[in-house]
């Protein structure tokens, strides 16, 4: 049966494209376990031919034996003899399509991983699919090979300009020294001039800190950021030293999200409606032509007018709170865009989806590998879509 079946099969591939010895490859590959033996023979047999092909067109050129090589496929597996040459330089088809098998397998590891299935998860559905178990440490492995990738591409350089950029730190469980602690990742999101997004870095600090933020920024430069004009950011104590020393001409809007959101936590429940009501008429969007230095003599009277019955209403008017209103200097369709981190903080929720099925990560490298793959994913596909709205960007 083997002798039959090679000699047909030689005779046979000696009149086949490339593409048509593909084709047949996959159709005998789906065609049952029952044609195992003879899959196996004819693979064997297209290499043994391919070598004596090769021997012949280069001079000085000898077969050397074989090297047995494990091939598992639809549920398949088969034991393959892979010609060689004295010189190594022969490599038959067979292994350009084994490659190209691992690559995609590789690719699809990564895909499912990133999407946050467990390594457990992945093993058992490519149990079913190509009828071979992977343990957890193989998925893991096979997982992080696009790791140096993430990494180029998480330090890759960037472009001169920025319109806008929206910082955030998220926290994530890591083990480290044999406990596990919450520690921050900073992430920096980037709106071109053309009005695509980007994700310009992924990268962990054990805490979330002004210093460290004014380190972060400080870091674009040495990867071609040389201007911004404006920086969103929360409220952290010392964001907007750390803002005007890394980029002195970039303008600073803090999130006007999480100050409403604080002051609602400052009073009682029953006098929340009053206070929203308070300060959506000193938070206005449209129909204004208000600069911030208006809005926050009115965010001081309204402060006033609480600190009565809420003394702690009092430090909402530090002078600092001007960066709330900083909005008001660019166009009204584009004030809702500019007033609040979500969209930063969405990009977060797309990290915590992707981490909510493990437990704590084993290392910061892991987080960083996995962040960062989320990070490029999103770069390369929600964010790499124009908004128009920024067109007629200026700033008053």
């Amino acid at each position: 049966m083997r002798l039959l079946s090679s000699i047909v099969v030689v005779y046979v591939l000696k009149r086949l494209t490339k593409p048509q010895i593909s084709e047949l490859f996959s159709t005998f590959l789906s065609s049952g376990g029952s044609f195992n033996t003879l899959v196996e023979a004819m693979l064997n047999a297209l290499s043994r031919h391919e070598r004596s092909l090769f021997v012949e067109t280069y001079d000085g050129e000898q077969c050397n034996g074989f090297r047995p090589r494990k091939w598992q496929s639809q549920g398949l597996c088969f034991e393959l003899r892979i010609p060689r040459t004295r010189s190594g330089a022969f490599r038959p088809m067979i292994l350009g399509i084994l490659k190209e098998q691992e690559e995609e397998r590789t690719a699809l590891f990564h895909e499912l991983y990133v999407r946050g299935l467990t390594c457990k998860d992945i093993g058992e559905i490519c149990d079913r699919i190509y009828g071979r178990q992977y343990s957890k440490q193989q998925v893991s492995f096979l997982s992080n090979a696009c790791r140096e990738d993430i990494n180029a591409w998480l330090l890759r350089p960037l472009s001169k300009r920025y319109l806008v950029l929206y910082i955030d730190a998220t926290y994530v469980a890591t083990r480290r020294d044999r406990s596990v602690s919450q520690e921050a990742y900073y992430s920096i999101l980037g709106l071109l001039p053309d009005g695509r997004r980007e994700v310009l870095s992924v990268v962990h600090h054990p805490e979330e800190g002004a210093l460290c933020w004014e380190m972060e920024l400080e870091a674009l430069k040495e990867r071609g950021v040389e201007a911004v004009d404006l920086i969103v950011s929360d409220g952290l104590t010392g964001i907007e030293n750390a803002v005007k020393r890394a980029y002195p001409a970039a303008l600073h809007q803090l999130c006007t999200v999480h100050f409403k959101r604080n002051a609602l936590g400052m009073v009682a429940k029953k006098d929340r409606a009053q206070l929203k009501a308070d300060l959506d008429a000193v938070f206005l969007m449209e129909n204004t032509d208000m600069m911030p230095i208006e809005a926050y003599e009115n965010l001081k009277r309204l402060t006033e007018k609480w600190s009565s019955k809420y003394p702690s209403f009092k430090r909402l008017s530090h002078e600092r709170s001007i960066a709330y209103f900083t909005y008001l200097r660019f166009p009204t369709h584009l004030r809702r865009m500019l007033c609040t981190t979500n969209w930063i903080e969405r990009l977060n929720r797309s990290y915590k989806r992707t981490l909510h099925m493990r437990a704590a990560m084993p290392s910061p490298e892991s987080v960083l590998f996995l962040l960062g793959s989320v990070a490029l994913q999103m770069t390369t596909e929600t964010y790499s879509h124009r908004l128009y709205h920024f067109d007629d960007w200026y700033i008053k």
